[in-house]
């Protein structure tokens, strides 16, 4: 069928080659690992540590860290050897194209669509909050109009939004020197809080690691997770169960890594660094959630831990106030980054699917000055700034959570699609014990997304349904892919 066609890697390979449509080759390993790190680390970092220790897995939530950690890296090792064999903007997109065909190519490129740009307006709002939160803590109170929980237009999400959108445009190397800045920060606050806090963990707050398990409250109708409603399953708080539930939630604090494959087009030396900047992030952040949420359980009593502001309360309880004001500007300068490199992902997967002829192929030009892809930056950017600014989301989103699984199982199994079709190509990096261990990543990561609720899949698949129409009203006809018959060229 035709929209099973494959795209060749050497046809993906030529394309970057098109001077219109060719991306500047800028970023180095440091780059690539910075931009991970810049991703990850966010408020994960600050505020799952709490929740899930509290709720779900006492001191133990560092092994949820772990197991989380090793999901993760399992769906980063399959996309280390794409990146490294497929070095073209688009990450998952691109590697399905090539192994799965053109639709399921589509079909995973709307759906990385709706992860990217749903999450920058998420994390943008979020955002706005700290930042309204420092501005009233020297005196400054933003009007209820334009900040807080329930603004009429939200206005610091709309200005990050714009500035960071502006940063882009200008250049992948500024903005890797931006986002350096800002990792840098946040890093900083990460250590600080490391350190300081290791002198007031008390033993005793370690005891028990694990703490017997107890049945969490069945959750009835839309709301209830799908492994509930399909095999009668309840998750359970604490205990061995409770660490592996725990993981589930921690999960989506490391989201992100693979946005690091979406800037292979633009790195020196892609088969050696992609591979580098996505395990290398990985194992960087994996470590530093392991060690703050050992130090936070550590300095308080899991059950006496606060859910919003874990780290700060911790140190209020043992009368460093002061550090809470730290903490808030290094979750300020860790939301920056996220929002920054989640546009950058969107943007380059969307230039992959316009140069492809998915959509409309005139958005690929690369600006002549700073050779990025502009004019998809500043729509992006646009889009960005409407939900960030106008949109109350909610549950909305724990859609960016679904997609991101999504795009990971279609990973891991193009991994083992293009060992048995394509053996030939030169692999900059070659995952190991494949096909088990891709396997092992999809089964993973269909149990993380067996714990979302019900209302969550089906809001994912009525956004599948509209990208389907989409695509055969526009994609199917104008794919450059397609035969002459079929094609409408723009």
């Amino acid at each position: 069928m035709e929209i099973f066609r494959t795209k060749s890697v050497e046809q993906s390979i030529r394309d970057t080659e098109a001077p219109e449509h060719q991306l500047r080759k800028r970023l180095t390993a440091t780059d690539l690992t910075v931009f991970g790190i810049g991703v990850i680390v966010g408020t994960g970092i600050f505020v799952l540590t709490g929740q899930v220790a509290k709720t779900m897995a006492g001191p133990a939530v560092a092994v949820s860290f772990v197991v989380a950690g090793i999901v993760c890296g399992l769906a980063a090792l399959c996309y280390a050897e794409f990146a490294s064999t497929i070095p073209v903007a688009g990450s998952a997109y691109t590697f399905a194209f090539a192994t799965l065909g053109e639709f399921p190519a589509w079909v995973i490129g709307w759906d990385l669509t709706l992860e990217l740009a749903l999450a920058a307006a998420v994390v943008a709002v979020g955002w706005s909050g700290y930042f309204a939160s420092m501005l009233s803590s020297i005196g400054v109170h933003l009007p209820s109009a334009i900040a807080g929980d329930n603004p009429v237009v939200n206005v610091p999400a709309i200005a990050i939004v714009l500035i960071l959108t502006t940063v882009l445009v200008v250049g992948i190397k500024v903005s890797s020197r931006v986002n350096l800045i800002l990792v840098a920060t946040k890093i900083a606050v990460v250590l600080l809080v490391i350190v300081a806090g290791l002198f007031f963990v008390k033993a005793a707050n370690y005891t028990p690691f694990i703490p017997e398990p107890v049945p969490t409250p069945q959750v009835g109708g839309l709301k209830a997770p799908l492994v509930q409603v399909l095999f009668g399953v309840t998750p359970v708080a604490f205990g061995v169960l409770g660490i592996f539930s725990a993981a589930a939630i921690v999960f989506f604090a490391f989201i992100g890594f693979d946005i690091v494959a979406t800037a292979a087009e633009e790195t020196i030396h892609p088969q050696r660094d992609v591979p580098r900047g996505i395990l290398g992030s990985l194992a960087i952040c994996t470590a530093l959630y392991v060690a703050v949420s050992l130090v936070v359980v550590g300095m308080q009593r899991y059950d006496q831990l606060s859910v919003s502001a874990p780290l700060s309360d911790a140190f209020t309880s043992v009368g460093f106030a002061w550090l809470a004001t730290i903490i808030s500007i290094g979750a300020l300068a860790g939301l920056t980054t996220v929002v920054l490199v989640l546009l950058l992902g969107q943007t380059r997967v969307l230039f992959a699917m316009c140069r492809d002829g998915l959509l409309p192929r005139s958005l690929s030009k690369v600006h002549p000055r700073f050779g990025t892809p502009a004019r998809l930056t500043v729509i992006v950017g646009v889009v960005a700034m409407a939900l960030a600014g106008f949109v109350s989301f909610g549950e909305l989103a724990e859609l960016v959570n679904i997609g991101t699984l999504f795009a990971f199982v279609v990973v891991s199994i193009g991994v083992v699609v293009l060992r048995r079709t394509r053996p030939d190509l030169p692999r900059g990096f070659r995952a190991p014990l494949v096909p088990a261990l891709p396997i092992l990543s999809v089964l993973a990561c269909l149990y993380l997304m067996l714990n979302l609720p019900v209302e969550t899949w089906l809001r994912f698949l009525v956004w599948m349904v509209i990208g389907v129409v989409v695509y055969f009203v526009y994609g199917y006809r104008h794919s450059r892919t397609a035969a002459p018959s079929v094609r409408s060229d723009d």
